[in-house]
């Protein structure tokens, strides 16, 4: 395995769930505004937008998104070391298809007084990577925080390292509505402590 530097863009609503692109830590009182700001701006996304994943007539029950008081300590510096193989894994998905997915690399970082690491996807077929795909799941999934798992995606940085930020953690669509197709996170994303950060279970 080799530690190299990605350059990545998040997608349209993702970007709002995003990490944060380096791993130096961030002014608590500028971070937590930015965050709050960036939550509003997600309600006011999927409360108007005609593409908001929230079905007109749920709307009035699941919004605003409900979360975890922002914790800087959440943030946490981490290392993507790429997989020279690429690995393919058919992840089960909300539908019951299986969705394709190659294994970039593995971020590893330290949480909780424990090294913890993720694994990092791309879809299959994907010749330039443009986003790093993270689902995890957690000791709170399934109890305060949506039953498949929640999602991240990284930014790009010019070193190789990154700020895995769970303040920004985010539900699948599938969360709110049936018909989106939303992959399960794999057993090696399956995290052995409870992050309280970041998005909970849709109404709670």
């Amino acid at each position: 395995m080799r530690a190299l530097c990605l350059v990545l863009v998040a997608p349209a609503f993702a970007a709002l769930a995003a990490c944060s692109s380096g791993p130096s830590a961030p002014d608590d009182a500028a971070y937590v505004e930015q965050l709050t700001a960036a939550r509003a701006g997600k309600d006011q996304q999927f409360q108007e937008s005609p593409e908001s994943p929230v079905p007109n007539e749920k709307r009035a029950t699941l919004l605003p998104l409900p979360y975890f008081p922002i914790d800087p300590g959440y943030a946490v510096p981490a290392a993507l070391t790429l997989s020279d193989e690429r690995p393919v894994f058919e992840m089960p998905t909300s539908t019951g298809a299986l969705r394709r997915m190659r294994l970039v690399g593995v971020l590893e970082f330290s949480l909780q007084g424990g090294a913890r690491s993720l694994g990092a996807f791309v879809p299959e077929g994907t010749e330039q990577i443009t986003s790093l795909f993270v689902p995890f799941a957690d000791l709170t999934t399934g109890s305060d925080t949506y039953s498949a798992g929640r999602y991240l995606d990284i930014e790009p940085t010019t070193t190789g390292y990154y700020t895995i930020d769970f303040n920004r953690a985010y539900n699948p669509y599938c969360a709110y509505n049936a018909t989106y197709e939303c992959p399960f996170p794999p057993p090696s994303n399956r995290l052995d402590v409870a992050i309280r950060a970041g998005e909970k279970a849709p109404g709670a």
